[in-house]
């Protein structure tokens, strides 16, 4: 039984246990399939540890559908469920080569461009598991808008909860919070050093994982299911 035990839930892109999801764990500092912190790495005129504050709870990870409480009606043992549907009819999709790049203020992995399969599974997965959302709180709302949006991301923030899907969805793995005084280049450098090594050749979305919010505001894995379709 998972009910009670989050606050808010997720689904996300994980990668599978090995060398590549280790690195990105340390490199945050929360391991989120082992639910609990990373040793984070040394690096000399850096602080990892104040660069990756923001990143940290969520684990290393790309958003499909991004975080929501769950609405009065439902709850969290069907939502698992739906990720055992929703994984048994959808594909694995390539991301193509994935590369260190600072963008929008923040350093994440990304690729030149989102495959357009890519796009459609994440598409698919924020229409799915929509119907497990609970509405937009006022204040939920109002720190959305905080930032520019644009009229299609302000429609599609009050109709799925979130701005930044369909054609404004690019797939990515944070891996800072915003560069705020540290050198683009520092920062790159470092995280080479780090990531660069477990990068696969042929990265590719293969599974989703259903994430859940604990109490602390920690994300942790609560079941990840092979992409089958």
């Amino acid at each position: 039984m998972v009910s009670g035990k989050f606050e808010r839930y997720a689904i996300f892109y994980t990668p599978p246990p090995g060398e590549f999801a280790d690195a990105g764990a340390r490199w945050l500092g929360w391991d989120s399939a082992q639910g609990c912190e990373a040793t984070q790495p040394q690096v000399a005129g850096l602080d990892v540890a104040r660069l990756t504050r923001r990143p940290r709870k969520y684990g290393f990870h790309a958003t499909l559908k991004a975080p929501f409480y769950l609405a009065p009606e439902q709850d969290a043992d069907a939502l698992v469920t739906a990720v055992a549907t929703f994984a048994a009819h959808h594909k694995a999709q390539p991301t193509g080569p994935l590369l260190l790049r600072a963008d929008h203020g923040f350093v994440a992995l990304r690729p030149r461009t989102t495959p357009q399969g890519l796009r459609e599974l994440a598409a698919a997965a924020v229409r799915a598991f929509d119907g497990f959302r609970a509405p937009l709180s006022d204040e939920d709302l109002a720190r959305r808008r905080s930032v520019r949006l644009s009229p299609r991301q302000d429609a599609q923030l009050l109709r799925y909860g979130y701005p930044h899907i369909f054609e404004d969805f690019h797939f990515h793995m944070t891996l800072t919070g915003p560069l705020r005084g540290e050198r683009e280049e520092t920062v790159l450098t470092a995280l080479q050093g780090v990531v660069d090594p477990a990068l696969p050749a042929n990265p590719v979305v293969d599974a989703i994982t259903l994430m859940g919010q604990d109490a602390g505001g920690m994300f942790h894995q609560i079941a990840c299911r092979p992409l089958r379709g």
